[in-house]
């Protein structure tokens, strides 16, 4: 196998450290240092720190998307069961070594409207819940906008809890919720 690139590892660096440390307590010219890139380098690749945040971020929607879909997929075909499956991938993430919450809330919240960072975090918020729409819309849900905006808060407030609480049982939680929300969501349009 090939050793990884310069530009790969300048983003696996920066997606552990920022991810531990987050995106203002960490500077270039330490993710120069740790990926063993000179200057230039670094600066080939990503004119600007922003340009490695927002790849940073680019990478984890890569990944996390990964695991909500993987989640929603293994319980099934239903998307109603799909709908509360996800909330499988939130029960893995809080249980993981250095759990830290979300990082896109995390960035969020180091970053000012406006800028590309914060951009680039809500546009992954706008997909997961146009995502989640979807899934109401395949599941009859009466109101697939309502039902997803309260399982996308569930969700981020879930993700919130397992960092502050260090209680992976958020997720438990978050699940069992999301399933009543669900069961009260479809139901209502078995009545009409």
């Amino acid at each position: 196998m090939a050793p990884p690139s310069a530009r790969q590892r300048i983003l696996d660096t920066a997606f552990r450290l920022f991810y531990a440390h987050g995106i203002r307590a960490v500077g270039v010219d330490r993710i120069i240092g740790e990926s063993g890139v000179a200057k230039a380098t670094f600066y080939k690749h990503f004119p600007a720190k922003d340009d490695l945040v927002v790849a940073y971020l680019d990478r984890v929607d890569e990944v996390w998307s990964g695991q909500l879909h993987a989640a929603a997929e293994a319980a099934g075909p239903d998307p109603a069961d799909e709908l509360v499956g996800l909330f499988d991938a939130l029960a893995s993430a809080c249980r993981r070594d250095g759990y830290r919450g979300c990082a896109f809330i995390n960035a969020a919240a180091e970053s000012a409207p406006g800028t590309p960072v914060h951009d680039r975090t809500v546009a992954h918020k706008r997909e997961v819940l146009a995502w989640v729409r979807r899934l109401g819309v395949d599941a009859g849900a009466a109101d697939p906008d309502g039902l997803a905006r309260s399982l996308t808060l569930l969700l981020d407030g879930g993700l919130a809890s397992g960092a502050l609480d260090a209680d992976p049982e958020a997720a438990t939680r978050a699940k069992a919720s999301a399933a009543l929300l669900v069961a009260a969501a479809t139901s209502a349009t078995d009545n009409v």
